[in-house]
């Protein structure tokens, strides 16, 4: 017992260090997780802290349980029924290539129905922890892509639901077709109980977990979620059904903000030695046998998710750096495919499906970052005519609102309408920009010149502002973005421009 407590002590340790490691480089967590269990688990070459990784099975379903949970807690289910066709749609799209172009690849290895269903779960549902991160840490939670990103990823966790529910009696076949319709049929039924349960029953729930103090209503919600959870699994449904769904119960009674405080420490730990635990499972020699499919798998996934991007900027009237930035943000792979990868090996399917897919994520969840961060790179080789969008200087750029120097503005019309400095040495311009701090106009970045940019340097001056017919974007050096026009500034608010801008293919949002 000792030296049990001691492996596992030494092993969350070593996950823990290796994590916050990663985090300074500005890597998600998830990987280093696995990698700690990858190295120091019995199948891998080297020191062993857990012989037996099936001991920590309870612990690793917990943090199932809990990660499942917690996501249904955090839904919200009236911001995405508000939120409008083009939302469905682009999320639709998104979903639908990538799990159609995870089936193809599933399919195409050979290795079983049942193990390709599981692969186009994993290569089609993107990490929402991760995607959620590179927003903060890149500093784009303003940018007029990103709600549309954050749609996306709600979305495909209420896709998951389901297909969950679709997948849990392919896993544990009935033997026959009739008996494999009974048992999806179950499956859903279950869940259109928990969502009547969630759209009815709220209060009543609300009523029975309810506690003034924090210590009993922490025991009660978790007792909660573990009974549903197994009563899902009792009736073939899996118990991360369950407790995702018993989440989206809790989510809409008045005790929901206590919950997700008090959860999520319980959360952030069980789900640590979950991943940790799928860790273990993997013997680093198998990883060779199936580095070309995912070699593969992440090519597809790359470019499914650009395309996706593309859609949706398409859908959205975004530019190119808008594009760029929803197929990039949404590349990672995480939670979710190892749920996908833990009940296919617990069901007994193709052992290649644990290397497969843990070596996939550890990829993609070092990579997406990295594309992420470079997003601007990708938007200037995408084509002018894919979205309408007629200048390489805008399409590099993205919008925000968080502009730090709107103070600077003075300035905001004039009748010149040349470059003086190209004037002056008979040099052709492209399109004039116009300083809004000084009302100096300059040549753009696509000119010869470059004077727009010139006079930044020269001055310091951040903001300016298209004098082409049509165009209201202004653009700061400063922050690096294109900039929503504040209500009443200039002669049309941006506000009020926004169905216009939409239309206008080479400017804003």
């Amino acid at each position: 017992m000792h030296a049990d407590l001691i492996g596992l002590g030494a092993l969350v340790l070593i996950a823990g260090l290796l994590a916050r490691g990663g985090r300074r480089l500005g890597l998600p967590t998830v990987p280093f997780f696995m990698l700690a269990g990858i190295l120091l688990g019995p199948a891998t070459p080297g020191p062993v802290l857990i012989e037996h990784p099936e001991d920590l099975a309870l612990l690793a379903a917990l943090g199932l349980v809990l990660l499942l949970f917690s996501l249904g807690v955090e839904f919200p289910v009236e911001q995405v029924l508000a939120s409008g066709r083009r939302l469905f749609v682009a999320a639709g799209s998104y979903i639908g290539m990538n799990v159609g172009a995870g089936l193809g690849l599933g399919f195409a290895l050979g290795w079983g129905t049942a193990e390709a269903l599981v692969i186009g779960g994993a290569l089609g549902i993107s990490s929402s922890a991760i995607a959620t991160k590179l927003l903060i840490e890149l500093r784009r939670l303003t940018n007029a892509e990103t709600p549309v990103i954050l749609g996306i990823i709600v979305i495909e966790d209420l896709f998951l639901a389901f297909y969950l529910a679709l997948l849990t009696p392919v896993l544990a076949p009935s033997g026959s077709a009739a008996g494999l319709v009974v048992d999806i049929a179950v499956s859903f039924g279950y869940l259109l109980l928990l969502f009547a349960v969630a759209r009815f029953g709220a209060r009543l729930i609300g009523r029975l977990i309810g506690s003034h103090e924090d210590e009993i209503l922490v025991i009660l919600v978790v007792g909660l979620v573990l009974l549903v959870a197994g009563i899902s699994a009792e009736v073939g449904v899996s118990d991360a059904i369950g407790a995702l769904m018993i989440g989206l119960v809790i989510s809409r009674t008045t005790v929901r903000e206590r919950v997700e405080r008090l959860t999520l420490p319980l959360r952030d730990l069980f789900a640590a030695v979950f991943f940790v635990a799928f860790g273990l499972s993997i013997d680093v020699g198998e990883l060779g046998a199936v580095a070309v499919p995912v070699v593969v798998a992440v090519l597809i996934t790359v470019t499914v998710n650009v395309t996706a991007g593309l859609v949706t900027a398409a859908l959205f009237g975004f530019n190119h750096r808008g594009a760029a930035n929803v197929g990039l943000t949404v590349l990672g792979r995480g939670e979710f495919s190892l749920i996908l990868a833990t009940l296919a090996l617990a069901a007994g399917l193709d052992a290649r499906l644990g290397p497969f897919i843990a070596l996939y994520v550890l990829v993609l969840a070092v990579l997406s970052p990295l594309l992420a961060a470079q997003s601007r790179y990708l938007a200037r080789v995408f084509p002018d005519r894919l979205l309408r969008s007629r200048w390489r200087y805008v399409r590099e750029e993205t919008m925000s609102t968080a502009c730090r120097h709107l103070d600077r503005v003075a300035v905001t019309e004039t009748d010149t309408r040349e470059c003086a400095y190209c004037a002056e040495t008979g040099d052709d311009w492209v399109q004039l920009r116009m300083c809004l701090t000084c009302g100096a106009v300059r040549c753009c970045d696509d000119s010869v010149n470059k004077h727009g940019t010139a006079h930044f340097a020269e001055t310091g001056h951040p903001l300016m502002r298209s004098l082409e017919p049509g165009e209201d974007w202004w653009y700061c050096f400063e922050d690096r973005v294109l900039v929503r026009q504040p209500t009443g500034q200039g002669d049309r608010a941006g506000s009020a421009r926004d169905g216009e801008d939409d239309r206008a293919g080479g400017a804003v949002v």
